[in-house]
């Protein structure tokens, strides 16, 4: 029958092929074709043959053909078949598809539809059908439409039936096919959406492992469109599985079953990142839509957008050059905005209690360089920019007397030093991870160090040091970089030499090539032209000998710094060997001796430098001391004594070595004792100084006999510490001290008479202290708190001179001032941190007792003495020790607090930070209110003002939800309430003491109101015909006291409230944007954003009550004016915002709330018009100085331009403030249309602003210019003007 079938086929015509089909059963003819297709014979002849007979022009035909058509589906799906012969009877089916008539190409599909909702498919063959029925029936559409006009529907069909089987279950084996099938039918924008939305649903039911062939297809697929909607699905999903398997890892331990094995899910979400690369390569619009998508999630809630994944796939795509530059900038501002909100967040109960706590941006890049360990190459070096980017832009800008200042203004300060942190810390931990970037990170960090001389690279320096403090034995492979860097050491500033050496230190101990090339340099330098480079090699030289350990020197327990867990490590495995150390050191120590015969900063570098290498490297002391005998037993220059008082580490050294080597230190003994006896006895005379001598800086004479004069100072100070530190309570000693006390005062008391007299103060005033921070806390505790029985008398000779102590007490500040400007303090130990810390606590321990037992009022009632009080000095060192603590070492307060509490015994241990802080408070609370119980003759206001400074910073460590804290703020808020002190700093101090805490438990705007109200009575009204009445909530608000001070104070908090409400209004927009929502939900889905709105209105609602009792106070011209009229607009810009926002919120058809139509008319009502008030009041009090000028203007010619450019300044902000008025009432007009609320209609609109000469008022002033006997004519002219008119009126 076959061989009859293909033989008629043959024929030309195809009657008599159809009339024989016709004879045949459709179950035979199906027979017929299943057998030779699964034989392999013929298939493909048989099949064209039998469609040749069953032709689509007849509807019998069709019918014939389409059963046919679903025998040969049910063939493929049977997988009997050849793979030859199926492909041949799909290439045949294809090809036939077009002939049939639209209906049963529907009916065709809907088969197909069926059997994939129902799952009836075998192996999924059939399936390449699909596309091209599905692409037919959309071409019907248009022959048909063009043929009878009646069967458009065809399109509508597709549609629905794309609906249907996206609707439908589909077998997870099929899914990938499916998608694909998908990108060769023409799709409508909606229709792709429809497949889009099904594809990505299913990414959750598949295996890990199917995921990224089917992202490959939809990536194609979305070419055709829905790019957005594709991109935030597959982030969405791997942030959401990041999310799961961070849980389940952080989660029980005991579980056994994880859902995704964490390398399994990294090599995946990696093989994704280059499928949607390589897309973005092929598709620019692709990367637009990514882009935007950065965009969108830096401007608003980056909740849903911004996660490790899509961070990783950011950095990725910079590896495409058009999208590097922007993608670096988007995410560097991503970063900061991050860390700002952050900080807004932290300063704020109000916005805590509005926004939940979300992932910081930091968190998750940190994130992403952890997971890059899993074969992501392709982000490393996105990773590695990243972090350079950042610390470049965000890292200390300028350099100012040696002093590394930030660029940036105080607010946005530790922003940029928190993403100048991240940006090290990326490269850090990406550089211990990927040891193919090794090399380049080092090279770029060192690179940075040599060309970066002019600006601080601090925080460079210091990656350097943890790269290499993390495995200096890897760097081994880079030491060419290295040494090629010390080259140029003797270019580099001294600071940067020393903080690179003290980085590279490990290196020299693990790679001999290292330390010999560095040897080799430093040599060099001692005998360069320059000064810094001569320093340098000191300092390198120092360095080298303090780390390399002589046998039988003291254990690094007993140093005064311990030596890096991973130096020692390294040290186990070095070849130098303790022997070898000391034949280095001794060749050191010869080079060294060069230097001193160099100038005075090299050598005392050298000097102080000899303390800490001792400390260190005990053994080398011998050759030290030789060194320093024999420089110094002609005592031809004075300033060698430092030599002798870097020394006194002497006696522990002589004890515990035993040696017969005693001679150097009795020499040096004998020369210290006799510099002594001779000091005491000396007079100012011999040293050709006394008070006719000349002290100024424009002489040589004078410079001269300033250097020589600290000298003097220097030597009687480090006598004082060599005598006290030997004195074992000797009174003699102690009276020696006394006496080198007087001769060092009676020069100071000179040098300071003389700098008042000049005009700029005298370089000595900023001399350094030689003494040690640790005798300055050795003398203090036995100044004040040594009650031993045996010292008493010896102690008395010392505590009878009041001025002795003040300097004690004073040089203490010295040192702590010292800390806070550089972070370490001069002399031995300074750079110890560990050390100044120790010294620290038991300087504030005295000094608190001290403040406490002694308070200024007992000691001032005593006998008056010239100097400041020494309880005062104390007050003010504690203010200070306070701050440097809360700068230098935030992470030890608890040990610092512990330190300060005298009976706190070891089961106390537990005690909170909060706790003790709120003991310490107490203290203070208690010295404040006795002051503020005195008399005012007797208030102490700089005292007054120290003790607020102090319990600011003490106030810092509560806990803001303690009780603690809640008492702090009561109290506060009782004192300002009850107090009505006229000091306008105090105030000021008491009243950011009190907003400060505010602030960390509620909004404070209720507290603006209350204080405006204080402000508007004590100063009065606008219209000096209206009484207002006094409110008095706070009697810290006085006239004294109510401008500029208060007043300012609550301007510059307004303003605050304002960002924060600008912070709230663009997060809400940002959110408003992303939503595209169905109307029907509109409603539901905004619903989130209801607590928020409502707290913008409330907050804007309170400022605008606040802003209304200023514009009526009679402010007095000046800082008060300006500031206010700059609010005023801010406060006008933020309203437009939010109706701005509700323009947008119409347009998802939501209407506005009721708080927000009160809003507008309190604004209406209350503000507005004020604002135009107080706007004449100005210009008409400008007017009335102006005037007044004029009348002096013979008397004083300059007074005019003064006062002319006064009144432009103060006018100058007026016309931004009308601006910003008529800008809000704009939009309003706009919210009014298209909410169909007449927001209007408590609005007055504003008279047009345009200039206008006034007749009346020029003629007035032109005629008082010519004639000033004719005032009858001006008087006329001003009763016809209302304005000036007001001007006269007077109470």
């Amino acid at each position: 029958m076959d061989q009859k079938i293909l033989s008629l086929a043959a024929e030309k015509t195809a009657d008599r092929l159809q009339k024989f089909l016709q004879t045949l059963k459709e179950d035979d003819l199906a027979n017929l074709l299943q057998n030779q297709a699964v034989k392999g014979k013929a298939a493909g002849a048989l099949l064209r043959a039998i469609f040749k007979g069953f032709p689509c022009s007849e509807e019998a035909g069709a019918l014939r053909r389409l059963k046919i058509y679903s025998c040969c589906v049910q063939l493929l799906e049977s997988g009997d078949l050849q793979k030859e012969v199926a492909s041949e009877i799909i290439g045949l089916l294809m090809l036939e598809v077009h002939n049939f008539p639209g209906t049963l190409l529907v009916e065709l599909a809907n088969e197909f539809v069926d059997a994939i909702k129902e799952g009836n498919l075998t192996n999924g063959k059939s399936l390449e059908l699909l596309p091209i029925i599905f692409t037919a029936l959309a071409t019907k559409k248009e022959d048909l439409a063009y043929g009878k006009g009646e069967l458009n529907g065809e399109e509508c069909k597709k549609k629905q039936l794309i609906n249907t089987l996206c609707s439908g279950r589909w077998d997870h084996q099929y899914v990938i096919q499916l998608t694909s099938m998908f990108k060769d039918v023409p799709l409508t924008a909606e229709e792709m959406e429809i497949v889009v939305e099904k594809v990505l649903t299913m990414f959750s039911k598949l295996n890990l492992q199917e995921i990224p062939p089917l992202v490959y297809q939809l990536l194609v697929l979305s070419s055709k469109g829905s790019r957005k909607r594709v991109l935030e699905g597959i982030i969405a999903f791997f942030n959401k599985l990041d999310k799961q398997h961070s849980e389940e890892q952080s989660g029980d331990e005991l579980l056994d079953f994880v859902t995704v094995p964490s390398g399994e899910l990294r090599h995946v979400e990696g093989t994704i990142i280059l499928h949607i690369v390589f897309a973005i390569k092929l598709d620019c619009e692709l990367g637009r839509e990514l882009l935007k998508l950065l965009k969108a999630g830096q401007q608003g809630d980056f909740s849903s957008n911004i996660c490790p994944f899509s961070i990783a796939l950011f950095l990725s795509i910079t590896r495409i050059q058009r999208y590097e530059e922007q993608v670096f900038d988007l995410l560097k501002s991503l970063v900061i905005k991050s860390f700002k909100d952050l900080q807004l967040l932290q300063a704020s109960k109000f916005l805590q209690n509005l926004v939940p706590h979300r992932c910081c941006v930091s968190t998750m890049i940190l994130e992403v360089v952890k997971n890059s360990v899993h074969s992501w190459d392709h982000i490393t070096q996105g990773l590695v920019e990243l972090g350079f980017i950042l610390m470049d832009s965000y890292g200390p800008k300028k350099i100012l007397d040696g002093k590394t200042i930030e660029a940036s203004s105080g607010l946005s300060r530790m922003p940029n030093q928190h993403a100048c942190k991240l940006g090290a810390n990326i490269l850090l931990e990406t550089f211990k991870i990927h040891e193919m970037i090794r090399q380049e990170i080092l090279e770029q960090v060192l690179n940075r160090v040599v060309t970066r001389g002019s600006s601080p690279i601090t925080h460079f320096i210091d990656l350097l040091s943890n790269i290499i403090m993390y495995s200096p034995l890897v760097l081994q492979s880079c030491s060419s970089k290295v040494t090629e860097t010390f080259d140029y050491l003797s270019f580099l500033p001294l600071q940067t030499v020393q903080g690179l050496l003290k980085a590279v230190q490990p290196l020299l101990k693990v790679s001999l090539s290292i330390r010999d090339s560095l040897i080799l340099v430093l040599r060099k330098a001692m005998f360069a032209s320059q000064l810094d480079a001569r320093k340098s090699a000191v300092a390198g030289f120092l360095l080298l000998l303090k780390n390399f350990k002589v046998l039988g020197s003291l254990s690094s327990s007993q140093c005064s710094q311990s030596i890096g867990i991973s130096q020692v490590h390294v040290d186990v495995h070095s070849r130098y060997n303790s022997v070898a150390n000391e034949t280095f050191c001794l060749e050191i120590m010869d080079s060294l001796r060069r230097c001193l015969g160099q100038q005075a900063d090299v050598r005392l570098m050298l000097y102080e430098g000899f303390y800490d290498v001792l400390r260190r490297n005990s053994q080398l002391a011998n050759s030290i001391m030789q060194t320093l005998l024999s420089q110094d037993c002609l005592l031809c220059c004075i300033q060698h004594c430092l030599a002798w008082y870097k020394s006194r580490v002497m006696p522990l050294q002589q004890e515990e070595e035993e040696e017969e080597e005693e001679g150097f230190y009795q020499d040096l003994d004998d020369m210290l004792e006799s510099i002594t006896s001779r000091m005491i006895k000396s007079e100012l005379e011999d040293f050709e100084l006394d008070k006719s001598s000349d002290f100024s800086q424009s002489t040589g004479i004078g410079i001269k006999n300033n250097i020589c004069a600290s000298l003097v100072m220097g030597v009687c100070e480090v006598l004082i510490e060599y005598n006290f530190s030997i004195s074992n309570f000797s009174k003699n000693k102690f009276e020696e001290v006394l006496s080198l006390f007087m001769c060092y005062k009676e020069l100071s008391d000179i040098l300071n008479e003389k700098a008042g007299k000049g005009k700029t103060k005298m370089a000595n005033k900023t001399n350094d202290s030689f003494l040690s921070m640790k005798f300055v806390s050795d003398l203090l505790t036995a100044l004040f708190r040594d009650s031993t029985q045996s010292h008493e008398e010896s102690l008395s000779v010392l505590r009878s001179s009041n001025e002795f102590m003040r300097y004690a007490v004073s040089v203490a500040l010295q040192k702590v001032q010292q800390l806070k400007e550089m972070g370490h303090v001069s002399g031995p130990d300074g750079q110890n941190p560990e050390k100044v810390f120790q010294n620290l606590c038991d300087i504030t321990r005295v000094l608190l007792w001290r403040y406490t037992s002694i308070p200024t009022s007992v000691e001032e009632s005593g006998k008056k003495e010239k100097g400041k009080n020494i309880s005062l000095l104390c007050l003010e060192g504690l203010q200070k020790i306070f701050s440097a603590v809360q700068q230098f070492y935030q992470p030890k307060i608890h040990q610092f607090l512990r330190a300060l509490d005298a009976t706190d015994e070891e089961e106390e241990a537990d005690v909170s930070v909060t706790q003790r802080a709120a003991f310490q408070i107490r203290q203070f609370q208690r010295s404040l209110l006795n002051i503020l119980s005195s008399q005012e003759e007797d208030f102490n206001s700089k005292e007054a003002l120290l003790l607020v400074t102090v319990l600011s910073n003490l106030s810092k460590l509560l806990e803001p939800s303690s009780t603690q804290f809640v008492q702090m703020l009561s109290w506060t808020t009782k004192i300002c309430k009850e107090n009505s002190w006229e000091d306008a700093s105090f105030c000021k101090g008491l009243m950011n003491l009190l907003f400060s805490l505010h602030v960390l438990c509620k909004s404070p705007v209720t507290l603006l109101r209350d204080l405006s109200q204080d402000i508007h009575g004590h100063i009065g009204d606008i219209d000096q015909d209206v009484e207002v009445e006094k409110t008095n909530h706070f009697a810290m608000v006085n006239l004294r006291t109510a401008a500029p001070t208060v007043c300012l104070l609550l301007l510059s908090q307004a303003e605050k409230v304002l960002e924060e409400v600008d912070w709230l209004i663009t997060k809400l927009k940002g959110q408003v944007s992303q939503e595209i929502i169905p109307e029907e939900a509109s409603s539901q889905a905004t619903l989130p954003n209801h607590p928020i709105e409502k707290a913008i209105i409330i907050q804007l609602g309170t400022l605008l009550t606040f802003f209304h009792e200023l514009v009526q106070t009679a402010l007095p011209s000046g800082s008060c004016v300006d500031t206010l009229l700059k609010d005023l607009c801010k406060m006008y810009t933020i309203l437009t915002a939010l109706v701005r926002y509700y323009l947008q919120v119409c347009q998802h058809s939501r209407g506005i709330p009721k708080n927000m139509e009160k809003l507008v008319k309190l604004s209406g009502s209350h503000l507005t018009p004020l604002c135009y008030s107080f706007i004449s009041y100005i210009q008409n009090k400008n007017i009335k100085s102006l005037k007044h000028t004029g009348e002096k203007k013979k008397e004083k010619t300059a007074a005019g331009p003064t006062a002319m450019a006064r009144a432009l300044r103060e006018t100058k902000p007026i016309p931004n403030l009308i601006f910003a008025i008529e800008q809000y009432e704009k939009f309003l007009i706009h919210l009014s249309k298209r909410s169909k609320v007449n927001l209007m209609q408590h609005i007055k609109l504003s008279t047009s602003r345009d200039f206008k000469i006034k007749g009346n008022i020029l003629d007035m002033v032109l005629q008082e210019d010519e004639d000033e006997d004719e005032e009858g004519t001006a008087s006329e002219h001003e009763g016809q003007n209302k304005e000036p008119a007001k001007k006269k009126r007077k109470k």
